[in-house]
Order: structure tokens, then sequence, then C-alpha cells
């Protein structure tokens, strides 16, 4: 993720001091997709997503049986690793709701040889009243033919695509008021009163100044003394409150809906619901189906239409929907049940990546026999 944020151009967003005991007004200041990496609960989520992704195989199919891949599939980029370039793309996806890549070509009209991930932040897309668009980066134009945009979620009327970021602009600046003002409230406590001295006793400015100005000029401590009637009331904040932990619990859940990370990736708690290992594995399955599904579909859709025409490439995300030892043990068992089972030995070893036994499906179990009365 520092790879991807260097690459961004992330910087972090400077906070000005509290002014008071209540949350500032709204400044003006808007989540960007460089900013938003700042959010502890977004930076989290990208990883989920970028983490997920970059660590699954990707398969090449043929009428539906698995053929040898092609080298783009391989190596799309020759200047990184595959596991590089999906993290790019899928933070790009994430951040900014657009990844590009920049078709690279052996000679005019060939193959496509080499993916360029550009950085979205450079990257201007037009649209013309006829569909057509133009693409302009680095100071160059071009066209789709040079380019293949990748996007989150095609808006109609809209030639680039809604990320989780941009819809969620609003929510995530108030994540930012919140946690800024948190921090501010130690880090800048000259900015707020630690007390009030007070008085029922008619004072002019004059006065008040003296007084102001003694009881400070024991600001290192120490027994202060007070007469003519004043009295000290301290401004107490408990932790609690003086961090905003209930606020910054629920944004963020909030955070995870927005993004689709289950809270439980997102090292958040439910209020009202307790964690148990099924229901953190339907949280996972339903993370993998329909949140990075979406992300795993835009990519496979996009290199399959770079390679040779009838290939089809497919992320394997059995390793993500795998179930503990014991669970798939239990399965393996009825799988080769000998009278209701349907896979062989060999099949086995090989879900479970063993090397191959020769001769092991002969070994398997004949089926019982039949005793008289038992028809």
């Amino acid at each position: 993720m520092r790879r991807v944020g260097d690459w961004l151009g992330v910087e972090a967003r400077s906070e000005g001091p509290a002014a008071g005991v209540v949350p500032p007004a709204r400044t003006s200041t808007t989540v960007t997709p460089d900013s938003a990496l700042t959010i502890v609960d977004i930076y989290r989520a990208v990883q989920i997503h970028t983490t997920a992704a970059m660590q699954l195989p990707i398969d090449v199919e043929r009428n539906g049986r698995v053929v040898e891949s092609p080298s783009l599939v391989l190596t799309p980029n020759l200047d990184m690793h595959r596991s590089a370039f999906i993290e790019l793309t899928v933070s790009s996806l994430a951040l900014h709701g657009n990844a590009f890549w920049r078709r690279e070509r052996a000679g005019t009209g060939t193959a496509v040889v080499n993916l360029e991930p550009l950085n979205p932040n450079l990257v201007t897309v037009r649209e013309d009243l006829k569909g057509r668009r133009t693409y302009y980066y680095d100071g160059k134009t071009y066209t789709r033919a040079e380019i293949r945009q990748l996007e989150l979620m095609r808006v109609p009327g809209k030639c680039a695509g809604l990320g989780p970021i941009q819809a969620g602009r609003r929510v995530l600046e108030g994540h930012q008021d919140v946690a800024g003002y948190a921090a501010g409230w130690f880090r800048d406590g000259q900015a707020q009163p630690n007390g009030v001295v007070s008085t029922d006793q008619k004072l002019n400015a004059a006065q008040a100044k003296e007084y102001r100005d003694q009881w400070n000029a024991g600001a290192d401590g120490g027994v202060r003394i007070l007469g003519g009637g004043l009295k000290y009331t301290p401004i107490l904040l408990n932790p609690e409150d003086a961090q905003w932990l209930e606020n910054r619990a629920f944004n963020t859940l909030e955070s995870a809906r927005l993004m689709g990370a289950p809270a439980s990736l997102m090292l958040a708690a439910v209020e009202g619901s307790s964690i148990t290992y099924q229901n953190v594995e339907q949280d996972w399955i339903g993370y993998a189906r329909f949140t990075l599904m979406r992300y795993l579909r835009e990519i496979e859709e996009a290199l399959s239409a770079e390679i040779p025409r009838g290939q089809t490439a497919r992320f394997n995300v059995e390793g993500l929907l795998r179930s503990d030892t014991l669970t798939r043990y239990q399965s393996y068992k009825l799988a080769l049940d000998p009278t209701t089972g349907w896979m062989r030995p060999s099949e086995v070893r090989t879900l479970e990546h063993l090397a191959p036994m020769e001769g092991i499906d002969d070994e398997r179990p004949a089926r019982p026999a039949v005793t008289a009365g038992t028809e």
C-alpha cells in the first residue's frame, strides 16, 4: 500500500487547531482520492481489496477447459510483477472509480505485448456526442485503440466510472473533521480554555485582564490562591469524549459499508451482533461475491479482450473461499464415499496441491457388499 500511495502522490492533510469544545464548522476542504488514503478506515478497506486480488491466480480457459496462459496474462507489464500490476489496477478502481491501461504493441496492427497502468490523476476523458472517447495523458492524446479504460460503476451519461470515494465524498469529509478535531484537542490544547475563573462580583475589563494574567503567570502548576470571591471551574473531558470514540466507531462501520468490506476484516465490531466462525465465514463469502468480484470481473473482461480470441481470463477465487482443514476433509470423505461419492483420490490431491501418486485411483475402496434382507 505504501507503493500505491507513492504512485498516487498521496500527501497527508494538515489539520488546523480546534476552535472550541464543539466540532468546528465544516471547512471547504474536499476529500480527494489522494487524501482519502489518509483516513485509516479507507486505507484499510483499499488494502483488503488489493491484498485479496493480488494473491489470486489467473487461469485462461478455452471452451470451458484451462489452457496454457499467454505471456500477457502471466506478465501484463514487463516492468513489474503481476501482483503489483493487479494492486495498482484495483487501488485505482477503489480510489478513482477508473483504471487505465496503455496498450503497447510490437508493431502496427500486431497483438498487444505490454500493458502500462496509468496514473488516473493524470488522465482526462472526453466523450463526443457519438460516444467516441478521447484520452489525454502526459500532454498526449490517445484513442480507445490505445487506452483500455476500466470502470467500477458505469452511470448513464458519464464517460468515467463512479467510485466509492466520489459517491461518499460528503460522508468522508465528516470523518476527516472528526478525526482532525479529536487529534487536535490535546495537540493544540492552548486553543481551548482549561477552565473558567468566575465571580458573582462585577468586574471591569482591566480587572478581568489582571486576574487572567495572574492566573496564567502560574501556568507551570503548583498551588493557586484565589481571593475576592473568585472561583475556578475546570473544563474536563474524559478520554472517550475527547477522542469521539463512539462517533469514530460509527464512522468505521460507515466506511466499511461504503467500501464494501466486511466489518470483521475492518477489525470493527457491530453493536448487538456476536462474532462466530459461521457468520464471519459468510461475511467473507459475501465479500468475495458482491464486492471483490466487481473488481475482479472488470479486470477479467479487460484481460480477455487483449488475449487471442476464444480465450477467457478468469481469477481463481477458490483459495479465498476454501473452508478450514476439518471442513474440507469432511467434504472429501463424502466426495470419496464408495457408494455416493463423485470424486477420485487423485482429484482430491490436486485440490490440496499434493504431488500425484501413480495408481492411487485404483486403490479406491470397493462398494460395500449387499447382504440378504437389506435390499
